[in-house]
């Protein structure tokens, strides 16, 4: 497989995705400019090009090893749990934290609007 063959690969997976290259390299923890520096096939170091292909449930090759599906829900599930703890932080600032069974219908709320709902557009904003 050659870079070019990857860099395909990596592109399908991120537009499946809907993810902006801006946005994949917040995630990912790579700078924009290594990100686009690896985009247009220049040299970047091995753990650039795993972290992408990891974030993007792929392997080192670009083959798919976490399914579409399983990603979005593991990434809506993410974003819930983070949107969640803003919503115990400020609870708990005034007094109101909430109950672990309370804190857990509305991380499945917000899983469900990032998947099928208004949100799902924004699933892969960082």
């Amino acid at each position: 497989m050659t870079r070019i063959d990857l860099i395909k690969k990596i592109k399908k997976r991120k537009k499946e995705l809907n993810i902006t290259i801006e946005n994949l390299a917040k995630i990912s923890g790579i700078g924009i400019r290594t990100t686009n520096r690896f985009f247009a096939g220049d040299d970047v170091k091995l753990s650039t090009i795993e972290k992408l292909t990891s974030l993007l449930g792929l392997d080192f090759a670009g083959n798919e090893v976490v399914p579409l599906k399983e990603l979005k829900m593991h990434r809506a599930k993410e974003k819930a749990t983070f949107m969640a703890s803003l919503v115990q932080s400020t609870s708990a600032l005034e007094k109101q934290g909430l109950e672990k069974k309370a804190l857990d219908r509305i991380i499945h709320k917000f899983e469900r609007e990032f998947l099928t709902g208004q949100y799902q557009d924004r699933l892969w904003i960082a």
